[in-house]
This record gives C-alpha cells, structure tokens and sequence, in this order.
C-alpha cells in the first residue's frame, strides 16, 4: 500500500510530477529539477517532507536508551538543541542515520528517515529494557522543510520565534501561522539555510497556504525529491540507502565525527577496533573531469581498468554544470586530487576525487 501525506493531493493540483518513495506517494519535480533547485540555492522554496519518521521517547531512562542506540553523545544537548547521529546496528553497519532533539530532561523526539520507521522502531525497542515510554507519531505529523538564503525573511511574519537568529541544529516551539506548538528546527539537508517547520496533519493545509502566501513576494515555489537528492549531493550529505546502509562501515562513510567512545552503545567495542586498525575503504567525493554522469552501483576503477570502488550517488550539478558523485574507493585512492575512472557503458571515464562540499 503506498500512504499518502496530508498534501497529496494538494502537490497533484499544483501539476507535480508524483512517485512512490519509501512507500510513499510524493512530488518528485513541479516546474524541473534545475529551475527549483536554483530556486533553493538563491532564493526559497518548500519541500514537504511529511513521509520523515518522529518518534518521542520519554521518561527518566529515556536519555540512556538513546544513548545505547546512537553513535553520538546525547548527555552534550540541552533543551532545544538537536544532534545528528546514526544507529549502530551489530555487524559493523547503520541501521538508520537520524536526528535527536532534546525538548527537556527527559524528553527526546527522534527524527527517522521514512524507509525505515518501522525497522528503527523494532530496533529502538528491543533494546528498549527500562521501560522508557515510546510513542510514534509518524502518521499524525507533518513536515515541511522551508530551505533558501530567503527563507527566514519569508516566515518571520508568520510568527514571534526570530527566525534569523536561530543557530544551526537548534528548535523553537512557539506558534507558527496561528497554529500553537509548532516545532520549528534549523538543521538542513541543502546547505542553503533554512527552516524544518512539524505541526499535525490537520494544521498542514492551513500552514501551507500561509507560508505561500507570506513568501510570495520572495519568489517562494514548492520543491520536489529531484532537487533536494541535487541539493544534499552538491553538500555531499549522505542519503541512507544510497552512500550508507545496512552493510557500510560508519567510519569509511566519514562518520567517526559523529562516533563517540566515551560511552558505551551498540557495537562500539567493534568500531573501536576498526578505528584502531584504519578502514580498508573511504567514501569520497568525485567530480567527473570527461563527459558523463555518475550513477549509483556504476564500478570506479584506476588507471589500469582494475576495480578500486563503487559509486554511491551521481548527478549532474545544476549550481557547478559539471557531474559530481559520492562513492567507496579503496583507501589509497581516498586522496583529494586522485585520478579515478568511472565505468560508464563499458567506457572508463576520468574523474577525481574531491572534498566535499563541491558547493561553498
């Protein structure tokens, strides 16, 4: 059964082009993946991201089962502060990359992605032993991510949170177009700044039109899937399930930012080794210097054809007019400024690894 959010039907008035994804029926693209992804970097535009997972956890022992589950440090936040981390599962893999917000002491809301609410959800409760009280309100809430350097002037009046000066991965509740308790976050998967607005889906139609119409003198347009994987890739933020997953090493993903030894969670004795040993492959960012575009699974090779590695995300860069991608190459070809090859319709086309993000 693929589910609907509370806009489907709103996106398909609006003439977007509609997809199933993660089992949801969602806009890909409205007016062309280049024209809304330029909208985003320069100006602002709206993504509905109501298919995102939200759990709450809460109760005393909440803050030591998600510390079990997840990579990083939760005893680091504090009310209205958010963290990104991932799930460790228990053979050397990642169950989930996910965001933790600590509304207070002993309340946490975890923000999964959609393909796998019920797989964290099973996950987080069988280690879920204190009897910390779970609550998944995925189905009741609704997400839209306002992104774009115009972002903050094309909300603020729509209410008293001052939006410009929010600081990155922090939240606010307050009320929003003239809905009460609406969370509002600033943590962005485009790298252009912006806004993650949650409500109830019953508030969504009505939060919606407000913020059109309140960013409209701001050229604000609705954004599909296309744009914001075109977005996230010009970063080099990784999607789970395209450059992580249930088999990839966090800290050949580069994620030993968010990989903390100073307790004890889910794996981490094994990943204390594998730190320790050094990883035998490096996820990179590349830019193609020939013609072609990168897709995922495509074989990256050397010089002499032998395969190093494996592409993880590709696309042509709407911002930089070139192709760019994310892969796994052996660690000696890990180096920025390494000439690789991509295996395109069984040619060899020259790239090079490149430290992400390919946008400033």
């Amino acid at each position: 059964m693929i589910k609907n959010t509370a806009l489907s039907e709103q996106h398909s008035k609006l003439g977007a082009k509609m997809v199933p994804f993660a089992g949801f029926n969602m806009p890909v693209q409205y007016s062309g993946i280049n024209d809304e992804h330029e909208t985003v970097r320069k100006g602002v535009g709206v993504f509905d991201v109501s298919h995102m997972g939200e759990f709450i956890l809460k109760g005393e022992k909440a803050i030591d089962l998600i510390q079990k589950i997840s990579s990083n440090d939760v005893s680091k936040l504090y009310d209205g502060k958010v963290q990104y981390a991932y799930m460790p599962n228990e053979t050397g893999g990642i169950v989930d990359d996910f965001l933790t917000y600590r509304i207070d002491e002993q309340t946490y809301f975890l923000v999964v992605n959609a393909s796998n609410i019920e797989k964290d959800w099973n996950w987080i409760s069988k280690y879920n032993t204190e009897g910390v009280e779970m609550k998944n309100i995925s189905d009741q809430t609704a997400l839209f991510a306002v992104q774009g350097p115009k972002a903050a002037e094309a909300l603020q009046s729509l209410t008293d949170i001052e939006l410009a000066r929010m600081e990155y991965y922090t939240f606010q509740k307050g009320t929003f177009a003239g809905v009460a308790n609406v969370l509002i976050s600033a943590t962005g998967y485009t790298g252009a700044g912006g806004f993650e607005i949650y409500m109830a889906n019953e508030d969504a139609q009505k939060v919606w039109d407000a913020i059109f119409e309140a960013g409209a003198s701001y050229g604000i347009k609705p954004i599909g899937l296309g744009a914001r994987d075109t977005l996230r890739l010009e970063m080099g933020f990784c999607l789970y399930g395209n450059d992580i997953d249930d088999s990839t090493s966090p800290l050949a993903a580069g994620l030993g930012w968010v990989t903390k030894f100073t307790k004890d969670f889910v794996n981490s004795a094994d990943l204390k080794a594998e730190k320790e040993r050094g990883v035998t492959q490096k996820l990179v960012g590349f830019e193609m210097i020939d013609r072609g575009i990168p897709r995922h699974d495509y074989e990256i090779v050397d010089v002499e054809g032998n395969k190093i590695g494996r592409v993880t995300s590709g696309t042509q860069s709407p911002t930089l007019k070139k192709s760019i991608g994310l892969g796994y190459v052996d660690s000696a070809f890990a180096k920025e400024g390494t000439e690789i090859f991509i295996g395109i319709r069984n040619q060899r086309i020259k790239a090079m690894v490149r430290k992400p993000p390919f946008v400033k």
